[in-house]
């Protein structure tokens, strides 16, 4: 090839390099565009917590002992007082032996002391001295006889037994939760709502509920009690959502809640995530042009806008990062809001 060649080549690979580059970055970066459009403008607060039932109790121990029975009840109705577990006793029995013995032997020696008395042998002390001691014994034997009762577990109230952890042979530690009895419905939700959202959630209000065990599920609920008091290291306040009685969920699932605060019907939508700061971009033709606007009600995926946009005008969503006023964009599709 002459060099005339050589420099031909070079000069069309050039021109091709920055055809390719113009092609590629001379028209901007890609947007996708969406129209604002009138719908219904939601207000919510995020909140997460889990299924349980209105009356319900966990059944604890009491004592730390090994698990020597227990009732394989799991979804079976249950009566208040209904025995559930019993641990190893017989230590406690064993003292409980020993504390009825010495009450016998104190009740012969009250009536060895009443007959020496009736002789003259003895004094009255003698006798005040041996009942203060019977009595003594009596005493011990009535809270032995209680720490007895905490080694049979009961059921605290009517029910089903929901959840059963625990099997024979385990050591059950003081406070350890062995049983959750209840009333399978009506259930509510239990979330924990933060501080500074709680003063716009009020009883009343419509919950929207997801889950994964219900993709795609409608689900709600109404906010039933606002407990007053929050908790301080968390900084959340505990809410408790009434649920439907034909509701799917079931008791010790976990579920993401949004609150609706306040809706408002026919206001102008674009989403989210087109807002950098207080303004969106506006696609005019393969331009994009900065506008400032008006935001009323801040959704999760949609905002209101107040002033400076009109229906059907369009807006880059997302908006893109760095973009200059007037700067050349390429729509690459249009996104439904």
């Amino acid at each position: 090839m002459t060099r005339r060649g050589v420099w031909i080549a070079a000069a069309i690979v050039l021109l091709l390099a920055v055809a390719a580059g113009w092609w590629s970055y001379g028209r901007g970066p890609q947007v996708a565009a969406v129209a604002a459009k009138h719908g219904t403008a939601v207000e919510i607060v995020y909140a997460t917590g889990g299924v349980e039932p209105v009356r319900w109790a966990k059944v604890a121990s009491l004592v730390r002992d090994r698990i020597v029975d227990i009732c394989y009840c799991e979804g079976k109705t249950v009566k208040k007082g209904d025995e559930l577990a019993r641990l190893d006793e017989r230590e406690v029995k064993a003292q409980l032996k020993e504390l009825k013995a010495r009450e016998d032997f104190l009740k012969r020696e009250m009536a060895r002391v009443s007959e020496l008395i009736t002789r003259g042998a003895a004094t009255t002390q003698a006798y005040e001295r041996a009942s203060m001691d019977l009595s003594q014994v009596q005493a011990l034997m009535s809270v032995q006889n209680e720490k007895i009762s905490e080694y049979t577990i009961v059921s605290p109230m009517d029910g089903v037994v929901l959840r059963r952890d625990g099997e024979i042979g385990e050591i059950a530690e003081v406070g350890q939760v062995l049983f959750r009895v209840g009333v399978p419905a009506p259930l509510q939700v239990v979330a924990e709502v933060n501080e500074e959202d709680i003063p716009r959630v009020k009883v009343g209000q419509t919950v929207l509920f997801r889950t994964d065990a219900f993709p795609g599920r409608e689900l709600e609920g109404k906010v039933r009690e606002i407990t007053p008091m929050g908790d301080v290291a968390a900084k959340t306040f505990r809410i408790k959502a009434a649920l439907p009685d034909d509701t799917p969920l079931q008791p010790g699932m976990s579920v993401e809640a949004n609150i609706v605060t306040r809706q408002k019907p026919n206001a102008l939508l674009i989403p989210a995530d087109a807002l950098q700061g207080g303004a969106v971009f506006v696609l005019q033709g393969s331009r994009a042009r900065k506008r400032e606007i008006r935001i009323g009600i801040r959704g999760t995926r949609q905002v209101e806008v107040l002033s400076g946009l009109k229906e059907g005008e369009r807006v880059a969503s997302p908006a893109p990062t760095g973009l200059e006023d007037g700067a050349r964009v390429r729509v690459v599709k249009a996104a439904a809001p």
